[in-house]
């Protein structure tokens, strides 16, 4: 198999800590490894060396370079983000070009957001297995999260009958994906029983895609062919380039998988998956480390009669919290941010209010 992480997002919803120039995915804030050696780390799993590649965006690519220097990872480098759908169509390019004319022309490849997180790396590695099978015939094939609540912030899969099984794993056929719902909307989701959150994985072969792509995207899979038709040459850099400045911003989502007349099949996956899109959400998922008050410390703190508190620091200050709840507090060299942990999805309001000035 080959295994492509998607790192080119510049995301804010961790700010201070997350910056344009240092992303979530290069954050060590679910363990002692930045997100993306994490997900390095469970490719490993199911890929072999030199068949992981990292794709990442220009202003990110000497940072991904020292972050991953000693590994068999090839970096393909985007000029500009051009969303999911270029990102894949980039990976798949380079993807054929090592698999042409052997044995692999016809691996999967996986695809994996660069910034999620995974509890339990060996179900995680079945599923993948699973998957891949189904794909080795041509299909295109997504894993799906059982919701246990309500949620707002995440796209939804909506799940036909069984279609069959994979290595004794049910897989289902997709009815359709779903953009992220309101309240209401996501409580009759979760009470039907029949809609999954979606995990944004994907697996399918490099020739099933770049089809697809044709297909479905024809503007971007012209471009896809000027870029082929330069790999390995001096030119290739000239010609993303090129390529890039015509593309529009579509995600492979809206791109193919809402488009495409191939049927799509969904494993339900159940490894502990978050995507880890706030602080909040970080507190839940490390919420084993609290105190016996609630309070989970990452940094330098001294914690009186407060409860149920975040704190973040990075500058080896000591954050002092006297008597206050439900809070989190994340410290910086050049910023420090209060705020309810509640409201901690809508930190990036900071981003985009300093980005304004």
């Amino acid at each position: 198999m080959f295994a492509v992480i998607m790192a080119g997002g510049s995301g804010t919803r961790f700010w201070p800590a997350s910056r344009e120039r240092l992303p979530k995915q290069f954050l060590a804030i679910t363990g002692d490894r930045t997100m993306l050696e994490q997900t390095i780390a469970r490719a490993e799993c199911f890929a072999a060396p030199g068949r992981i590649s990292v794709v990442v965006g220009r202003v990110h690519a000497d940072l991904t370079k020292r972050v991953l220097s000693g590994k068999q990872v090839e970096i393909l480098v985007e000029p500009r983000g051009r969303n999911t759908a270029a990102c894949v169509g980039l990976a798949a390019l380079h993807v054929k070009r090592i698999a042409a004319g052997g044995v692999a022309e016809d691996e999967p490849m996986v695809v994996l957001p660069a910034d999620h997180f995974i509890a339990d790396v060996e179900s995680f590695t079945r599923t993948i297995r699973a998957a891949a099978e189904i794909a080795r015939g041509g299909a295109i094939v997504t894993l799906g999260v059982a919701p246990d609540r309500p949620e707002t912030g995440y796209g939804y899969i909506h799940i036909g009958a069984e279609s069959g099984k994979s290595s004794a794993q049910p897989y289902f056929r997709v009815r359709r994906f779903v953009e992220k719902p309101d309240y209401q909307t996501a409580l009759g989701y979760l009470s039907s029983g029949d809609y999954l959150w979606n995990s944004g994985v994907f697996i399918f072969t490099a020739r099933t895609i770049l089809q697809e792509i044709e297909a479905c995207m024809p503007a971007l899979h012209e471009g896809l062919a000027k870029i082929e038709r330069a790999i390995d040459t001096p030119d290739y850099d000239a010609a993303v380039e090129r390529a890039y400045d015509n593309l529009h911003s579509v995600s492979i989502d809206y791109g193919v998988m809402e488009k495409t007349s191939k049927p799509i099949y969904v494993l339900k996956a159940d490894f502990g998956w978050s995507d880890v899109g706030s602080w909040q959400a970080l507190y839940e998922l490390r919420r084993a480390e609290c105190d016996e008050q609630g309070n989970l410390s990452l940094g330098d703190s001294t914690i009186i009669e407060a409860k149920r508190n975040l704190i973040f620091s990075t500058t080896g200050r000591n954050v002092a919290l006297l008597g206050v709840e439900d809070l989190v507090i994340v410290d910086t060299p050049d910023a420090v941010m209060v705020a309810r942990l509640d409201s901690s999805q809508d930190v990036k309001r900071f981003a985009d209010q300093r980005r304004e000035r």
